[in-house]
C-alpha cells in the first residue's frame, strides 16, 4: 500500500477559518449584548439562525410602534417595557437551539398578527 503525498496546508483555508470564527465571535458577542444566553457549543450556523430569528423579532416589535430600548433594555433585562409581548423571549440554560428558534418564531408571529 502506497502512501499518497500529502497536501501543504493551504493558507486560504486557514484564514477562512480565522474569519469564520470571528465572524461566530462577533455574533455571539451581539447575541449575549441583547440578553440571549449561549452555551458556546453553538454552530456558526446556529448563531446565524438565532440572530436572524432576533432581527425578524425586533422588527415587529418595531412594527407594532415597540422601542427596542426601552423594551429589551440593557443584557435583555427590563424592568417596565411597554408591553410585555416586545420584550425578546429568553432562553433558558436547558433549552435547545431548535425549541428556542421555535418559541422566537411563534412569539414573532404572534406579534405580527395582533391587531
Amino acid at each position: 500500500m502506497t502512501n499518497a503525498p500529502r497536501k501543504p496546508p493551504d493558507p486560504d483555508d486557514a484564514r477562512g477559518d480565522a474569519e469564520r470564527t470571528a465572524a461566530a465571535k462577533h455574533i455571539a458577542d451581539q447575541l449575549e449584548k441583547r440578553g440571549v444566553f449561549l452555551n458556546r457549543r453553538e454552530s456558526g450556523a446556529q448563531l446565524v439562525a438565532i440572530m436572524e430569528a432576533v432581527e425578524r423579532f425586533e422588527l415587529a416589535v418595531e412594527s407594532r410602534g415597540g422601542d427596542l430600548m426601552v423594551d429589551e433594555g440593557p443584557h435583555g433585562v427590563t424592568t417596565e417595557p411597554d408591553d410585555p409581548r416586545f420584550v425578546l423571549p429568553r432562553r433558558t440554560r436547558m433549552e435547545s437551539v431548535n425549541d428556542y428558534l421555535g418559541r422566537l418564531a411563534e412569539a414573532t408571529h404572534a406579534l405580527r398578527r395582533r391587531t
